[in-house]
C-alpha cells in the first residue's frame, strides 16, 4: 500500500487499541448516522456516490435490488448484458455481485466485496447487541492491520472509522464502505467488463438458451 500503509502501520495498533478501550459517552439516537459521508442523519445509508463524480458530492444513485433481477430464478443473457451499463446495475443484482466476487478473488482481492456485503449487512441489523458484535468483527476483520484480509483506506477514513468506534453503530463504516465501493467502480470493474470470465459468462448463456 505504498507510504500510506507504512505511515498507517507505524500509528494504528494504538489508534485501534483507543478506539476499544474507550467507553461510549451516551447512547446515540436510534436514527442518527454515525459520520456517515452525506452528512444526513435521515439517510437510508444505502446512496452512494457516482465514481464520475467530485469527491464528497453525493448522487442519486443508490445500491438496491432490481426488481427484474432479484425477483429471476435464473440469470438471462439481457440481465447480464446489462451490466455493462453501470457498476450500480451489476451490483445491484444478486448474480452480479456473485460473478465480479469471483473475478476478484482471481485479482487476490476479494476482500473488498467481502467487506461491502458485510456493511450491507449491518446496516440492516436493528439489535443493539448485535450491531455492535458486527461492527467488532468487521473491523476485526477488514479495517485492522493485523488481518490478512485488510482493505486498502486512507488515513482520513482510518480515523474516522476509530472516532465512530466509540459508539458503534449500523453506519460505523460508511465512509469506508463508499470508497471501497469507488475503488472496485474505478479499478476492477473495467477490468471485468474486458475480462475472458465475463466473455465466457455471457457466450454460456447464450449457448444455453431460453427455456422451452
Amino acid at each position: 500500500m505504498g507510504s500510506e500503509r507504512k505511515e498507517t502501520e507505524n500509528r494504528q495498533p494504538e489508534a485501534e487499541e483507543a478506539a476499544w478501550s474507550r467507553p461510549a459517552a451516551r447512547e446515540r439516537a436510534p436514527n442518527a448516522c454515525c459520520f456517515c459521508w452525506c452528512c444526513c442523519c435521515s439517510c437510508s445509508c444505502l446512496t452512494v456516490q457516482n465514481g464520475d463524480g467530485g469527491e464528497g458530492e453525493p448522487s442519486n444513485i443508490k445500491i438496491e435490488e432490481a426488481a427484474n433481477c432479484e425477483d429471476s430464478t435464473e440469470l438471462t443473457v439481457e440481465e447480464a448484458c446489462s451490466w455493462g451499463q453501470s457498476f450500480d446495475r451489476m451490483m445491484s443484482c444478486p448474480a452480479g455481485r456473485e460473478a465480479f466476487r469471483s473475478f476478484l478473488r482471481t485479482e487476490f482481492s476479494e476482500e473488498n466485496m467481502l467487506f461491502w456485503l458485510a456493511c450491507e449487512d449491518l446496516k440492516k441489523e436493528t439489535r443493539e447487541g448485535a450491531i455492535k458484535e458486527k461492527v467488532r468483527t468487521i473491523y476485526e476483520d477488514y479495517i485492522s492491520i493485523l488481518s490478512p484480509k485488510e482493505v486498502s483506506l486512507d488515513s482520513r477514513v482510518r480515523e474516522m472509522i476509530n472516532r465512530n468506534m466509540l459508539e458503534p453503530s449500523s453506519c460505523t463504516f460508511d465512509d469506508a464502505q463508499f470508497q471501497i465501493y469507488t475503488l472496485m467502480q474505478r479499478d476492477s470493474y473495467p477490468r471485468y467488463m474486458a475480462s475472458p470470465a465475463y466473455a465466457d459468462l455471457l457466450q454460456g448463456l447464450v449457448e444455453k438458451g431460453p427455456r422451452s
